[in-house]
């Protein structure tokens, strides 16, 4: 699966996903770490991403009639980095299979 992890997400995510065979980008890497929402999604639309993001923002923008984005929306509490990622560890092979069942928004806790 090919992800683009928001700001609110650290970088580490990113790593840890291509560590588990995934394609994934943070966008500080991307150099868009400033752009809008809208500039956020749109990329990850034409790049056939997964936006993976704590913003409600971006649920509104996956959730509008016909917008063929998908997103992780990420609602664990505010934690330390080895927590999240252990939390991710464990949820990981879900929310591959949920996506790959055609699911367009994943929200995980």
């Amino acid at each position: 699966m090919r992800f683009l992890v928001d700001n609110q997400v650290p970088v580490a995510l990113a790593r840890f996903l291509i560590s588990r065979g995934h394609e994934a980008q943070h966008v500080l890497g991307l150099n868009m770490d400033e752009s809008s929402d809208f500039e956020i999604w749109k990329y990850s639309l034409e790049h056939a991403f997964i936006l993976i993001s704590k913003d409600a923002d971006f649920l509104h923008l996956a959730n509008r009639q016909g917008d063929q984005g998908r997103l992780l929306w990420v609602r664990i509490r505010n934690c330390r980095k080895s927590e999240l990622l252990r939390n991710f560890e464990m949820q990981l092979p879900g929310i591959v299979r949920v996506f790959d069942e055609g699911l367009p928004v994943v929200e995980i806790r």
